[in-house]
């Protein structure tokens, strides 16, 4: 991933990100077990797309789900891909699932 997208190794990097950010944070819950692998895989590419194409205005971080299992649970996120946009600490929108580069801009245009 871009250097633009964080990929936490552990909870506690999870957690440094979300505080340090000054902007809203978009956090993509992505899977390694064999039925959503390949869809995340699949996500990665637009995921870097949209973390440089809104810049400033955007935190991305790509997290593993088996690696910040603490983050997952906290958010009660069961499925992946899942993209949850949180502000100042706050879930404010949730999707869960592909999406395409349209809905991906539509669901970060209407939540931003």
């Amino acid at each position: 991933m871009a250097s633009r997208v964080h990929q936490p190794l552990e909870n506690a990097e999870f957690d440094f990100v979300l505080a340090r950010a000054d902007a809203p944070v978009l956090a993509y819950f992505c899977g390694t077990w064999a039925k959503v692998a390949e869809v995340c895989r699949e996500m990665d590419s637009l995921v870097r797309e949209m973390a440089d194409a809104y810049g400033e205005r955007l935190t991305v971080v790509r997290t593993d789900m088996v690696r910040c299992p603490e983050p997952t649970r906290r958010y009660g996120v069961t499925g992946a891909p899942s993209f949850l946009l949180i502000k100042q600490g706050e879930v404010t929108a949730t999707r869960t699932g592909p999406m395409n580069r349209t809905q991906f801009r539509e669901f970060l245009d209407a939540n931003l």
